[in-house]
């Protein structure tokens, strides 16, 4: 029985270790699904978040034409450096509309100023009530709904060059 309890250790060792290494070799999964794709969005209805731009609701956002939803905030790093690829995106076409998360109004007139404004409506989320309820970790955050008012796409994170295209074409599928 002694003899069984040295060698405790480095079977307790090396089960510690096996553990550790499927963890290291184990692919790793870094696609996030939302469980509201394909569910209609939730009832919201905004203030105005900039002093150019109408309010925003949700009954809005089913007007039978697919559109994006980007939430951002004027305080985000990230929201800045997407700014490029969301004018882009007006550029070709593409409807969006925007919810600020937890800002006030001169601040996200000042962050359109300098980055473009590239939204039709800008809601004012205060409390990140709407947010949450759209199953939005952070900001930025970008989603695809479809004519009726559904999500069919939710990107997390700023959109980049190469994520124009695959946007493009989510739209395009929403149809």
């Amino acid at each position: 029985m002694r003899k069984l309890l040295i060698w405790l250790p480095l079977v307790l060792f090396l089960g510690f270790f096996a553990l550790f290494a499927t963890g290291l070799f184990k692919p790793d999964d870094r696609v996030i699904t939302s469980k509201l794709i394909g569910q209609a969005l939730p009832a919201f209805t905004l203030p105005a978040a900039a002093s150019d731009r109408p309010a925003l609701a949700s009954t809005q956002l089913a007007d039978g034409k697919p559109r994006l939803l980007n939430i951002f905030a004027s305080w985000c790093i990230p929201c800045a450096a997407e700014a490029p690829q969301l004018m882009a995106l007006k550029q070709a076409g593409v409807e969006i509309d925007a919810i600020a998360i937890r800002d006030a109004r001169p601040d996200v007139d000042a962050f359109l100023a300098r980055n473009g404004n590239p939204y039709g409506r800008i809601g004012l989320d205060a409390r990140s009530g709407v947010q949450i309820a759209l199953g939005s970790s952070g900001v930025p955050e970008t989603f695809v709904i479809d004519g009726k008012g559904r999500i069919a796409y939710q990107h997390i994170g700023d959109i980049r060059a190469d994520d124009v295209p695959m946007l493009l074409q989510r739209l395009k599928d929403a149809q």
